[in-house]
């Protein structure tokens, strides 16, 4: 997995009917295209990652799919709503340089053609000291190196998929106006964070951090692979979060969010939703570049 980058295209299509064979031969050359186009800029850092949802698996690739991938699940709290909506693409494209995702994003776009249709596309970017447009910093508790490969890569549990990762995707939108008018303390306690110092509170459960924290019946944290960058248009009032997690296992992912939209036994819901509107919700898996290659 690469590391923060300065900016990102999130691209989700669905498949058009007959155009599994366009789509998978673009699959299969997303690894040289990306090379390509970033071989005369080698400090853009552009990569790209490629999933496919479980309705698009079977029509490009045939069985079987990989073990515990199932489309997006839907769920209806008591005051919340994480809908599912159409994906069978995703496209996950990053650069240090906002000019090679376009260039990137374009090139996929023009050779599929009209094998799928774009259902969304956002453009984002790095805000600030890594943080999203409530103020507050993003992705503190990801793992890296080693323990990144072992909370985001499938290892020898699924063989035929080693090296692949399950990929959940959101796309919120924030109530900015209504986040600040509360106190910087109120702000804090949603989040379960310090807002100037990133440091996590002890005394605020039921926070978003705290419902997003999750222990394996030793103690350990179970721990995923975080991707979220802002997005918005001040002049038409929008500003949000593209939200991205890739794990070893969707279980992971899946749980947090039913703890952020259901709450728990001890908590009610994400008290950050009251401020932040999920309006897509998208599963896929990323096969590694060398499945795709292969298989294109």
């Amino acid at each position: 997995m690469s590391p923060p980058s300065a900016a990102a295209v999130f691209l989700v299509l669905t498949l058009e009917p007959g155009g599994e064979n366009t789509a998978r031969e673009v699959l299969g050359e997303v690894e040289g295209l990306t090379r390509s186009i970033g071989f005369g800029h080698p400090e853009g850092r552009l990569s790209c990652v490629a999933g496919i949802g479980a309705r698009a698996w079977e029509p490009l690739y045939g069985v079987p799919r990989p073990a515990a991938l199932h489309p997006f699940r839907e769920l209806a709290g008591p005051r919340h709503r994480a809908p599912a909506t159409p994906g069978d693409l995703l496209f996950h494209i990053k650069a240090q340089r906002p000019d090679l995702c376009f260039a990137l994003t374009a090139e996929l776009v023009r050779r599929l053609g009209d094998a799928a249709r774009v259902e969304d596309e956002a453009q984002t970017f790095a805000y600030f000291d890594s943080r999203n447009l409530l103020g507050f910093v993003d992705g503190t508790e990801n793992p890296e190196g080693d323990p990144a490969a072992d909370a985001a890569l499938v290892g020898e549990e699924d063989p035929a998929f080693h090296g692949g990762s399950y990929v959940v995707v959101q796309k919120y939108l924030h109530d900015v106006d209504a986040w600040e008018k509360l106190a910087v303390e109120e702000q804090e306690r949603v989040i379960g964070r310090t807002k100037l110092t990133n440091l996590e509170r002890d005394d605020a459960p039921g926070s978003h951090v705290d419902l997003n924290t999750l222990t394996a019946p030793d103690g350990t944290e179970l721990r995923v692979l975080r991707g979220a960058m802002p997005f918005g248009r001040p002049g038409h009032g929008e500003f949000g979060t593209y939200f991205v997690v890739y794990a070893r296992d969707p279980e992971v992912p899946e749980t947090m969010l039913r703890r952020m939209y259901l709450g728990t036994e001890e908590t009610g819901p994400d008290p950050l939703l009251d401020f932040s509107r999920a309006v897509t919700g998208t599963a896929f898996f990323a096969p590694s570049a060398g499945f795709l290659r292969e298989s294109g």
